[in-house]
């Protein structure tokens, strides 16, 4: 597991955290869709960095 694999999925965990803060707020679905995005597409690409795929 390279850093910038941890680094990402870190990363990823952690806009899924302010997803389900910003839905339990009533934050405007746009923004918590283009949060969702964001968090798929920071977890997507660090389990793809992962070494275990060689």
């Amino acid at each position: 597991m390279t850093g910038l694999s941890t680094l990402l999925i870190v990363v990823g965990l952690f806009l899924v955290g302010g997803i389900i803060s910003f839905v339990k707020q009533q934050m405007p679905k746009s923004l918590v869709v283009l949060l969702s995005i964001g968090a798929a597409l920071c977890l997507v690409s660090g389990v793809m960095r992962l070494e275990v795929w060689n």
